[in-house]
């Protein structure tokens, strides 16, 4: 927040609740159910302490009182077996990660972690259609540059990020990559990163991951 000054951000990739197909849920209400009846028998793959899918989780369990078991991976190849074989059965994964297991029906979308529904699953309901309100969790893609980099600069920049967004076959390209293609301003881009940083660091104090 100090040492960066925002340009604009261009697309976000929101976390998607995957189950392993042959689990019983087949909603997001039934997965809460599940997992409530369950305590800490559902395993949910990462690729680490920290990341997007972990605090996504964790956001996860504190919103609906459930308990789930973390296992962290060195890397989503090493997740995907184990998901799979049934041995890790839940994922709050960003979809490129598992778009393959979506389509060939190992993974069975039940949500995502926004507030539209994404262009790459439109049948998939966003959380708070799914009966989970403020559960909103995503990557998401920006441009900045050094603190106190001139303005004109910052908006010649931001400029050429919006007509690069603009551009269909860019569009189509982050559709097809899993993320969504959006428009967001220096001072919106600075506001946004003001609040992600409050609302994570209170997240991240309650599950009690220590600074690095």
């Amino acid at each position: 927040m100090k040492d960066l000054a925002p340009i604009g951000l261009f697309a976000a990739l929101p976390n998607v609740v995957v189950i392993n197909s042959r689990l019983p849920p087949k909603s997001l209400r039934e997965l809460i159910e599940y997992a409530k009846e369950h305590p800490r028998e559902l395993n949910y793959g990462t690729v680490g302490v920290g990341s997007s899918q972990h605090l996504a989780a964790a956001y996860f369990e504190q919103l609906t009182g459930t308990e789930i078991t973390h296992v962290p991976y060195r890397n989503i190849a090493a997740y995907t077996p184990d998901f799979i074989a049934g041995q890790v059965p839940l994922g709050f994964q960003l979809l490129p990660n598992v778009i393959g297991l979506i389509r060939n029906g190992d993974a069975r979308p039940l949500a995502v972690a926004s507030d539209k529904r994404m262009t790459a699953l439109p049948d998939v309901p966003t959380a708070a259609e799914a009966g989970l309100k403020d559960y909103e969790s995503a990557a998401w893609l920006a441009l900045l540059a050094p603190a106190n980099t001139d303005k004109t600069v910052i908006d010649k920049l931001y400029k050429a990020m919006v007509e690069a967004v603009n551009d269909p076959k860019v569009r189509a390209l982050f559709v097809e990559q899993g993320a969504e293609p959006l428009v967001m301003d220096p001072q919106g881009l600075k506001d946004f990163m003001t609040l992600e940083a409050a609302k994570w660091a209170t997240i991240i104090k309650k599950i009690g991951i220590e600074p690095m």
